[in-house]
Parts: C-alpha cells; structure tokens; sequence
C-alpha cells in the first residue's frame, strides 16, 4: 500500500512560504536562476533559516514526503532554458 504524501511544486512552494501561482513560480526561478552546479539547493543565499532546514532535512530523508518536488525545484534552477520554456512549473503541478 503506498502510504506517501503526493504534493506538486505549488505545495512546496506554499510549504515553503512562498507565493505559489504558475505565474509566481516562474518568477521564481527566472529570478534565482541559475545556480551554480557546486551550490547545495540549501544553501542558496535566497532562503532563509527555515526555509533552507526544511530542505536540508527533507533531501536527507530516505522516504521524505517533499523529496520529488525538490528535486523538481532544484533542476529548475540550474536550467538555463529560455524563459518562455518554464513551462515545467506549470506542468509539475498537474
């Protein structure tokens, strides 16, 4: 029986405390984009303390709830797609 937590970027967003429309998402990632491959998601100068625990402890989580869409959030940010191809947060929320 799969007993997991199915949640989708907007969820991690909302979790996050973070504005958490499509449209508001993409800015998101447009604005922090990209980060530099030797950067931990965690440790990103856009989080703050919570913000940056609760990712820590969630990727380090065998079977945590959030690890999918933070993986998803993580190569978003390391893309370098044009912007008008961020249709992924749209799409992750489906």
């Amino acid at each position: 029986m799969d007993t997991t937590t199915h949640h989708d970027l907007p969820d991690l967003f909302a979790q996050l405390g973070l504005p958490d429309s499509p449209d508001e998402i993409r800015q998101f990632v447009r604005r922090h984009r990209p980060l530099p491959q030797t950067l931990n998601l965690s440790e990103a100068p856009f989080w703050n303390d919570s913000q940056r625990a609760f990712i820590r402890e969630q990727w380090h989580q065998d079977d945590g709830d959030w690890v999918v869409q933070i993986d998803t959030l993580n190569a978003l940010l390391r893309e370098h797609p044009e912007p008008e191809t961020l249709d992924k947060a749209d799409d992750a929320g489906a």
